[in-house]
């Protein structure tokens, strides 16, 4: 697999891209090298499956790609059209199917944990996808590590599949996977899908100590992530501006740095890269012209330790015990 993966969040109405625009980032990212798609079913409530695989079937690539998409999030009103249980499983496999227009999905992934349905369940619908053809190999998002090893444990004590990738946030603002779940996924040989490596855009460049802050639809519906009131949020902006004065005494973009430093983890399979222009795309491609010296590498580190996540915010999922307080509270009624 390419050491980049295209990511479609942005095809849609989402990133505001038609057939058109999604084509041709499509097309070029596949003449650059790239032979990884990445997706979700809730990606513009299903229009980016719906653009890809309508790009993959009209140029006849769909055979040179290793296609992916992703099922938990909500698709509509009601208990039943969401989650990891067998019931929504096998219905959202169908949709993604229909709406990729392909008989079969090469990487289909859990898209976060879902700890009101057993993980045994969950893993039994996916084998029995498995073993139909309908899905080639199975995987994880944003999964903490204990969550993975019971994975792992469950399908060797029950014969299920095992998850093949993990697919978690990680960039240099976001390095708190570097603990214990990129170790974990090296021990369990598990292929390593790093999403938001620009850290939501904060490592593209456009936030910068004095500028304008750029303004979007994701900042404006993810303020923990993007609220400039909050510390953690202008220690990230200070961070992204030590590291955009490395990156040009390196000689390269933010952009490259970033990516480039996902890449090289050793436990890293491919950095999903999630454009919304075309400009984005041919930025993120010079990404693969360049190679971080040790020099360079240790002083991200001064920057940010390893293993630090400057905004908890930026982990993409929060345990339940996290957030509801009559699970951290003895005898406190729910």
């Amino acid at each position: 697999m390419s050491p980049v993966c295209l990511g479609g969040m942005m095809f849609g109405w989402w990133g505001e891209n038609g057939p058109e625009e999604t084509g041709k980032m499509i097309q070029r990212a596949v003449d650059s090298g790239v032979n990884f798609i990445d997706t979700a079913d809730i990606y513009a409530a299903g229009e980016s499956e719906e653009l890809i695989g309508r790009f993959l079937s009209e140029s006849g690539l769909r055979d040179e790609i290793v296609l992916a998409t992703k099922v938990h999030g909500q698709m509509g009103e009601g208990p039943n059209r969401g989650g990891n249980s067998r019931a929504w499983i096998m219905r959202a496999v169908e949709d993604s199917l229909r709406r990729l227009r392909t008989d079969r999905i090469d990487l289909y992934q859990i898209h976060r944990p879902d700890p009101s349905v057993d993980i045994d369940e969950t893993l039994g619908a996916l084998t029995d996808l498995v073993r139909a053809g309908k899905v080639r190999y199975i995987g994880c998002s944003t999964f903490p590590a204990h969550r993975v090893v019971e994975a792992h444990w469950v399908a060797e004590r029950r014969h299920r599949e095992r998850f093949a990738s993990e697919q978690p946030p990680y960039s240099i603002l976001a390095r708190a996977v570097e603990a214990d779940l990129l170790p974990v996924c090296r021990q369990y040989g598990m292929g390593v899908l790093a999403w938001s490596p620009l850290a939501g855009g904060w490592l593209s460049g456009r936030y910068r100590d004095g500028a304008e802050l750029p303004r979007s639809r994701r900042a404006a519906l993810l303020p923990a992530r993007y609220d400039m009131a909050l510390e953690e949020n202008r220690r990230k902006l200070a961070a992204a501006e030590q590291l955009a004065l490395l990156a040009e005494q390196a000689g390269m973009s933010l952009v490259q740095l970033a990516l480039q430093f996902v890449m090289q983890h050793p436990a890293v399979t491919s950095a999903i890269i999630g454009p919304r222009t075309m400009d984005h795309l041919e930025s993120h491609l010079l990404a693969l012209d360049v190679r971080l010296t040790p020099d360079v590498l240790d002083a991200v580190d001064e920057i940010v330790p390893p293993g630090l996540t400057i905004n908890a915010a930026d982990g993409g999922w929060r345990p339940p015990e996290l957030l509801d307080p009559a699970l951290r509270r003895r005898g406190q009624p729910r």
